[in-house]
């Protein structure tokens, strides 16, 4: 089935939302489409799934190869791909992983979102250097964002008829389609107060001031898939964390984990569930440090952790990682006591951005291994002795301090594994 990327020039151009409307509106019409996003992102794919019902995956052109790429596009439906930053924008030195990067490796079409709030005559020069800067990137058509009246998208278009690009829509700027966020993005799509009612309004528009039959036609197929081996995690039953607290968890890891063979079981922390017999507990990230005073009274969890520590491994990433420790401090600086199987201190009364790729070598912990994966928190870290869990490196390659710990049966990191580098 054919394909199209959503991109732009830069952040905050309006993808998300441009994206959003498109998957309920060609959903609404009673055709089959699923979306994507491009990059480590784990917010917005639980956005696009709510659009138009199917399940979204993560395409990262940075940690995942080419066939990982074509499997996980690969599908019976159209596929609406969401771009991350910049059409270009990708890790240092080179910029890959970029949106751009996708388009090469599955030669899909590019729409191009244009945030014209601030601009008039100079969008004919923006666009016709996105369209001529790679010949490898078919930039097809044009979205207009964010026009502030007729007569503004009267001089735009006169503007562009300097180049051949199609104009497919001028989407008027509208407040009332602001998306509610946090630090880490937006607020997760299940905690959002009217979701359903947002997405309805993001598609009336874009059915009315986008040419969605025109969108259609500059789809492109895409590749066929490269079947890929799962690599099983030697484990036979994990038992997985999951809500508000423990939400960050690629989906295409756990499928290729049941692929093959291992049974999942999921549980709440929030809600105090018991955690499953399982021969691995798995704590993905999310935003622990929302929720940190629920956690230290989950007696069921906590102590279900201290206890399984003596007979199964336990591993946390970033929000997990951070649950294992001895301590969470919260934006208002009460310290709240977790699980205390790690020598670990965090703490969000002082935020400091920590974001990148990351290259990951686990020679010990449940997923020895080589690893590419992406850190990206605001943890202050206070306290951390022990043995890590991972030797590190940047996106450039660059020895990094190593990561995480390993104490026991217990390890985790505030790294987020994306994909496995096979021999």
């Amino acid at each position: 089935m054919p394909g199209l990327i959503i991109a732009a020039p830069a952040s905050g151009s309006g993808k998300t939302t441009i994206t959003l409307g498109l998957l309920r509106a060609i959903r609404d019409r009673g055709i089959a489409v699923r979306g994507a996003k491009s990059g480590p992102d784990y917010i917005d794919p639980r956005y696009h799934e709510a659009a138009c019902g199917q399940a979204c995956v993560n395409l990262d052109a940075w940690a995942m190869s080419p066939e990982r790429i074509k499997e996980l596009a690969a599908g019976e439906d159209l596929l609406i791909i969401e771009g991350a930053m910049g059409l270009f924008d990708g890790a240092p030195p080179d910029g890959k992983g970029a949106v751009a990067d996708l388009a090469r490796q599955l030669n899909l079409p590019v729409n191009l979102v244009i945030d014209a709030s601030h601009m008039a005559q100079s969008v004919a020069a923006i666009v016709a250097g996105f369209s001529e800067f790679d010949p490898n990137v078919q930039v097809a058509g044009l979205i207009l964002n964010k026009v502030g009246s007729p007569r503004h998208e009267k001089i735009l278009r006169a503007a562009l008829q300097k180049t051949d690009l199609p104009i497919l829509g001028a989407v008027m700027r509208d407040t009332g389609l602001s998306m509610p966020s946090r630090h880490l993005g937006l607020v997760q799509a299940g905690e959002h107060s009217d979701l359903e009612s947002f997405l309805d309004a993001a598609a009336a528009q874009i059915s009315e001031e986008v040419d969605i039959d025109a969108l259609l036609r500059l789809t492109a197929p895409l590749p066929g898939p490269v079947p890929i081996r799962p690599v099983p995690p030697n484990r036979r039953h994990i038992a997985i964390a999951h809500d508000r607290a423990f939400a960050f968890c690629y989906p295409h890891l756990i499928r290729e984990w049941v692929q093959a063979g291992v049974t999942m079981s999921l549980f709440s922390p929030l809600a105090n569930d018991r955690i499953p017999t399982a021969d691995l507990i798995y704590l993905p990230g999310g935003y622990p440090e929302l929720h940190a005073a629920t956690l230290a009274k989950a007696d069921n969890f906590i102590d279900g952790l201290r206890a399984a520590a003596q007979t199964t491994d336990i591993y946390g990433e970033c929000g997990g990682y951070m649950v294992l420790g001895e301590s969470l401090t919260d934006a208002d600086g009460t310290v709240h006591e977790m699980a205390g199987l790690l020598t670990l201190q965090t703490s969000f009364a002082k935020r400091k951005l920590h974001l990148g790729y990351r290259h990951l070598s686990a020679p010990q912990g449940p997923f020895q291994g080589q690893y590419k994966g992406h850190e990206f928190h605001y943890a202050t870290t206070l306290k951390a002795d022990g043995p890590p869990l991972f030797e590190a490196q940047d996106a450039e390659g660059t020895n990094l301090p190593p990561m995480g710990l390993v104490q026991g049966r217990v390890s985790g990191s505030f790294a987020h594994i994306i994909d496995r580098v096979l021999p």
